[in-house]
């Protein structure tokens, strides 16, 4: 089957012939139908953060069932699945308290072990398998516990933004903040998942939704998904701007970009007792500073995995939400394209100028 894989950090990808293994136990084999380009991805190609080489990259997917070992009880052939790099074991203390994207046993218990043919091949080399999905392949042979169920009339497509993007961002509105109904909100960055936080903003019922970014057309699509007021910061002090707007300042923001600047900015727009989720992916070794004496003012600055995802039952209701109407993806998806044009995908990305693109299968 058709891959892309990163042979060296930093690097591009390389579309190269490569091959899959069977099905063993708990294990499931699916058709990759489309897979979203991702900003981590990107982090991990361009070494901001490591892997082991060479891998096959990609982790928001969506597709069919194909095949399934034994053991498996969830999805059967003909389903229609989203993958998730939230994957979890089910028996530690974090999947039983109920945070299974806390799990900290995935590494050990959703992998071959010692011993065992790898999941994915090149000729006699193994390939790593990234997050538990390697989504930018023709298949995919994940663990059960790295998939969920949908219903078969949502679009493919679509659905696999939910497989990171969305989910991350409706998350850490709906449960990392728990943003309550008329409450002001900030989202500082315009990205998928920006964007997705944003909606997230609008489906909990809060009052003032601010988009802040320094691109133009992003802040235009954020008001077409929920923001009720935008600034550009390429020409205005965001802080002093939301300050303004919300009378001395928000009760949640949120950090969708990973830098230092933007997160700690995220935290100075808070009014007393607010809180500052960052989901951006800030950089290895950079610290992050707050004024300690605010913090006696009880603000937060917290972060979100994955939105606190609990995914085989946010996702559905995500679904549900989309089928009804309330949720939008069409508008998210910028285009699409072929595997075989991923690093122009990725190139297209570091511009800025797009939210969300797909690959088609």
């Amino acid at each position: 089957m058709k891959a892309a894989v990163l042979n060296q950090i930093p690097g591009h990808l390389e579309i190269e012939e490569v091959s899959i293994g069977s099905p063993g136990p708990r294990e499931v084999l699916v058709k990759t139908v489309a897979a979203g380009l991702c900003h981590s991805d990107l982090h991990f190609m361009e070494g901001t953060y490591t892997t082991d080489v060479p891998a096959v990259l990609g982790h928001e997917s969506a597709g069919i069932v194909e095949a399934v070992g034994s053991m498996v009880s969830y999805v059967e052939p003909g389903d229609h699945v989203i993958t998730c790099l939230a994957a979890f074991c089910g028996h530690c203390e974090d999947c039983l308290g109920g945070h299974p994207a806390r799990c900290q046993r995935k590494g050990a218990d959703l992998v071959r072990g010692p011993g065992e043919p790898s999941r994915l091949t090149r000729g006699d080399e193994d390939l790593g398998q990234f997050l538990h999905c390697s989504s930018f392949a023709e298949q995919l042979l994940v663990h059960e516990h790295a998939l969920v169920k949908i219903r078969k009339d949502m679009p493919l497509e679509k659905a696999a933004l939910i497989g990171c993007g969305v989910t991350t961002g409706l998350g850490a509105v709906f449960r990392t903040a728990r943003v309550d109904p008329g409450s002001d909100v900030v989202v500082i960055g315009c990205g998928g998942i920006g964007l997705s936080a944003i909606q997230g903003a609008r489906i909990a019922g809060a009052n003032k939704i601010i988009a802040v970014d320094m691109n133009s057309p992003k802040l235009e699509l954020a008001q077409s998904l929920g923001a009720t007021h935008v600034i550009n910061a390429s020409d205005t002090d965001p802080v002093k701007a939301v300050r303004e707007m919300t009378d001395g300042g928000a009760r949640f923001t949120f950090e969708a970009i990973g830098l230092k600047q933007t997160a700690e900015q995220a935290f100075q727009m808070l009014r007393v007792g607010g809180q500052a989720t960052v989901i951006g992916l800030i950089p290895l070794g950079t610290n992050v500073e707050v004024h300690g004496v605010e913090l006696v003012n009880e603000k937060i600055l917290t972060g979100s995995n994955m939105g606190s995802t609990q995914f085989r039952t946010d996702m559905p209701r995500y679904v549900d939400m989309y089928i009804d109407g309330r949720l939008k993806l069409d508008e998210m998806i910028s285009g699409t394209i072929r595997l075989e044009d991923i690093n122009e995908g990725f190139a297209a990305m570091k511009t800025g100028t797009v939210a969300r693109q797909i690959i088609t299968f």
